[in-house]
């Protein structure tokens, strides 16, 4: 059973593989622009797996911030992750041993959380396995090939690839959307509010990770409470 949730993670994970692969370019050559040689950049990126942690951390690097600084700002620019992990610590059974809940916890993105909090029933952790042995991979590769291609690709290029990845994580919950036509609501709403607070003025003063947190917890809460799922479901 592990085996064969293995695999399907790592077959449905191949999109997301490829997709970090293009997107992680740009960080590739953002890491170059920091003096961070091809090394350092891929262990960065195959142990720090956030785009917007690790361009933070590039101006850091380059700015010659203490470590302290850098280690808030990872906090505070990742905290959503913690969010994504609460919502999928209830997917895993309780019994599940502690090592395993850490490795999960370390492939928490929002492409890889997507996949695993989409699974019905209970999630075997095998499956988020799959799925990271094929993403993890690709976010690093495509990051060392960026370092290794600096000045070669034009940047009007680069700029189109980095739209791969918003169109690759609406190709991740859109199919669980046709299955279950309550979430399509949630989908638009969530859309809907996202745009408005990026686009006005009025929250200018919040940052983009703490405008995601306070989303997320506000329509969490409401889909919660108008559209709560039957606990067999989950």
């Amino acid at each position: 059973m592990h085996q064969q949730n293995y695999i399907k993670g790592m077959r449905e994970g191949i999109p997301v593989g490829l997709g970090y692969f293009v997107v992680s370019f740009t960080i590739g050559i953002a890491a170059r622009k920091a003096n961070l040689t091809p090394v350092q950049a891929t262990v960065m990126s195959f142990t720090n797996n956030t785009s917007a942690g690790q361009f933070a951390s590039f101006a850091l690097i380059a700015s010659g911030a203490p470590y302290l600084e850098m280690v808030i700002s990872q906090a505070v620019i990742n905290l959503r992750y913690c969010l994504m992990s609460c919502a999928l610590s209830q997917k895993l059974d309780g019994k599940l041993p502690f090592y395993h809940r850490l490795f999960v916890a370390f492939g928490v993105t929002d492409e890889i959380f997507g996949l695993s909090i989409s699974q019905k029933g209970r999630l075997d952790p095998w499956y988020t396995y799959g799925v990271m042995s094929v993403a993890v991979p690709g976010w690093s590769l495509g990051t060392l090939a960026g370092v290794l291609s600096t000045g070669v690709l034009p940047q009007t290029f680069l700029n189109a690839m980095n739209m791969a990845l918003y169109g690759m994580f609406i190709a991740i919950f859109m199919p669980a959307a046709r299955e279950d036509r309550k979430l399509l609501p949630v989908i638009f709403i969530a859309m809907a509010l996202s745009a408005a607070v990026q686009m006005m003025p009025l929250f200018d003063f919040i940052s983009s990770g703490m405008k995601i947190i306070v989303l997320t917890l506000v329509i969490s809460a409401g889909a919660a409470v108008f559209m709560p799922v039957p606990e067999e479901e989950v």
